[in-house]
C-alpha cells in the first residue's frame, strides 16, 4: 500500500542532486523513489579510487568540492545532494532568482 511505503521512506522519498559542468552551468536533478523509471547514478565510469563510496539513502552530502573548488571525488556526479520527504520544485523566476515551491508545480510560459 502506497501510504505504508511513503511512511517507510519518511524524509527520504525525494533525492535532489546538484551538479556543475566544466562550463559552470548548474543542474538540479530530482528523483522520486516511488517512480520506477527514476534512478540515481552516483558515480561516473572511471577508476574505483575516484568513486564516492559513502552514498546512503537519507544521508545528505555537501562536500563535493574542497576549499580550492576542486572536486573531492573525480567520478562523483552530484557535488551536493539532499533527501527530503517534500516534493520541491526549483525554478528561476523572471528576475533570475532561484525559487522553490513545495508541493506546487511551476510551468514556464512557452
Amino acid at each position: 500500500d502506497i501510504e505504508q511505503i511513503t511512511e517507510t521512506l519518511g524524509n527520504s522519498r525525494y533525492f535532489y542532486g546538484l551538479r556543475r559542468t566544466s562550463e559552470g552551468e548548474l543542474f538540479i536533478s530530482k528523483v522520486d523513489l516511488l517512480e520506477l523509471k527514476d534512478g540515481v547514478q552516483v558515480n561516473r565510469p572511471g577508476a574505483v579510487s575516484d568513486n564516492f563510496n559513502d552514498f546512503s539513502r537519507g544521508v545528505d552530502f555537501f562536500d563535493g568540492r574542497d576549499g580550492q573548488h576542486r572536486k573531492n571525488y573525480k567520478n562523483l556526479v552530484y557535488e551536493q545532494y539532499k533527501w527530503d520527504g517534500r516534493n520541491i520544485f526549483y525554478y528561476v523566476n523572471t528576475d533570475g532568482e532561484l525559487v522553490l515551491r513545495i508541493n506546487e508545480q511551476y510551468t514556464y510560459e512557452a
